[in-house]
């Protein structure tokens, strides 16, 4: 299949390195942290699902909402629920006014394994990431990607949280 590359906005030099940095520093520091992690039995993902629950009021959080504050497919994120459960981490429970609805509960159990794990995975992200930069970096980074953020939670059609 031929491509014609004369009608497109092909990436210059400077922005194919910008973007190339940019996948390399997410996966870098996506797989360190989530190597960082298992050592407590936990996955990366697992840690922020906990942490979304935790900071939920009756530290539970519908499914549907869990999935899009996660970036997850609702299959995805229901699979891996289960393995939660397994794990005594999560409970699912119910939703009394929407019998389609389903809650994800953290247990007791969940909510001693963040508390015990949150401290050293927050040093490893200040290790990893935010320590490596600025204060005015960090600041800036936040900015560079709040639009690239809503652009693509538009295209998904799920609002930004924060």
């Amino acid at each position: 299949m031929l491509v014609d590359m004369d009608h497109h906005r092909w990436l210059t030099p400077h922005e194919q390195r910008a973007w190339r940095a940019h996948l390399a520093a997410h996966r870098l520091l996506f797989l360190q942290l989530d190597r960082e992690l298992q050592g407590s039995g936990l996955s990366l993902n697992d840690y922020e699902i906990l942490v979304n629950l935790s900071e939920s009021p009756g530290r539970r959080m519908r499914m549907s909402e869990l999935a899009d504050a996660t970036i997850q497919s609702r299959s995805r994120l229901s699979h891996q629920i289960s393995r939660m459960e397994a794990a005594g981490l999560v409970t699912r429970e119910e939703c009394e006014d929407d019998r389609r609805g389903t809650f994800a509960v953290l247990t007791d159990q969940g909510w001693e394994t963040i508390r015990r794990v949150a401290p050293d995975h927050v040093d490893s992200v200040r290790r990893h990431f935010i320590d490596l930069m600025t204060p005015e970096q960090v600041s800036e980074l936040e900015q560079i990607y709040a639009p690239v953020i809503d652009h693509l939670q538009g295209v998904r059609g799920v609002r930004r949280t924060d």
